[in-house]
């Protein structure tokens, strides 16, 4: 949530805080225009992969010279179109794979990038499902905050009860179309468009803010043996990947039809990293939210978790 002018300290308020806000609303702008020219990049390189094509030939794509199209790259994701291309190989999915679906606390705490398992325990995601009250009669129970931000993937509308976050997703189709989408889940529901803690937690973990992120709650809505998918999707450390199959392995099930349902039926974009499931035999495969995204969200945490 947006400060009042006298909360964010300025003391002729309208003038000081229209320009801060204008300021904050051109470098949300630029953030997602960067994001849909690599998205386009990917787009390219996944389509013409096999051409092998050039840096110059990509950059002409996009309309951005071979320079700057290699540093935005570099800005965005840590490492060159070129190195970025290799995390998202078959052979680099299938090396990923090779090491198994489950991973130790301590290789958690490591392709996290945190020194230790005690670090990995402040960052640990909690969660909880909304009894049938809570979700009764679409939601009339249920007061949720929501609100909209921007990261390295787009846009996105985050919610949020007073127990974690209920619901997030990319908001490719504008606000009203995503407030419309989350209003669905809960149409009885109360809702306040308010930026609250909880949702500010989350959102920390974009940037890999390790000392400012807080716990992190999840407050979801699903049947028992979705939770359990889900909350198996969150030990699959950043960097790694798994499949269905793997899923439900762990599961000690053999209802693969209903795994893929239940990741596919994610509420929480990114946080539950349903983007982690790749297919069998290395290749990346569809995504909720765009195999574009999927792809780039796949390559950038490779990249993070190996710089």
């Amino acid at each position: 949530m947006l400060e009042t002018a006298q909360e964010s300290g300025f003391k002729n308020g309208p003038v000081l805080f229209t320009f801060a806000y204008q300021k904050q609303a051109v470098m949300e702008t630029q953030q997602t225009l960067n994001y849909n020219r690599i998205a386009e990049a990917i787009d390219f390189y996944r389509q013409h992969f096999k051409e092998q094509p050039s840096l110059e030939t990509v950059a002409e794509h996009i309309h951005l010279s071979p320079f700057h199209f290699q540093r935005m790259f570099k800005e965005w994701a840590g490492v060159t179109p070129k190195q970025f291309l290799q995390y998202l190989s078959l052979s680099h999915a299938k090396e990923i794979l090779k090491k198994g679906p489950g991973a130790t606390l301590a290789d958690a705490a490591f392709e996290t990038g945190l020194s230790g398992t005690g670090r990995l325990h402040d960052l640990f995601i909690k969660v909880e499902g909304m009894t049938p009250g809570e979700y009764k009669n679409g939601g009339e129970q249920l007061t949720i905050n929501y609100s909209f931000a921007e990261t390295p993937f787009g846009a996105i509308i985050v919610a949020s009860t007073h127990k974690g976050i209920c619901y997030m997703a990319f908001a490719d189709e504008g606000k009203e179309p995503a407030f419309q989408k989350l209003h669905d889940n809960f149409p009885l529901a109360a809702y306040r468009q308010l930026s609250d803690q909880i949702q500010q937690n989350a959102l920390f973990i974009f940037t890999q803010d390790w000392n400012r992120l807080g716990e992190i709650k999840l407050h979801l809505k699903g049947t028992p043996f979705q939770i359990k998918v889900w909350e198996t999707l969150l030990k699959i450390p950043m960097g790694g990947l798994t499949t269905y199959s793997g899923i439900a392995n762990q599961l000690h099930s053999q209802a693969f039809r209903a795994v893929g349902s239940a990741v596919g039926n994610n509420p929480v974009a990114f946080l539950i990293p349903c983007h982690r499931v790749i297919k069998a035999n290395g290749e990346l495969g569809e995504y909720h939210w765009g195999s574009t995204r999927k792809n780039a969200m796949i390559g950038w945490e490779a990249a993070q978790s190996q710089s």
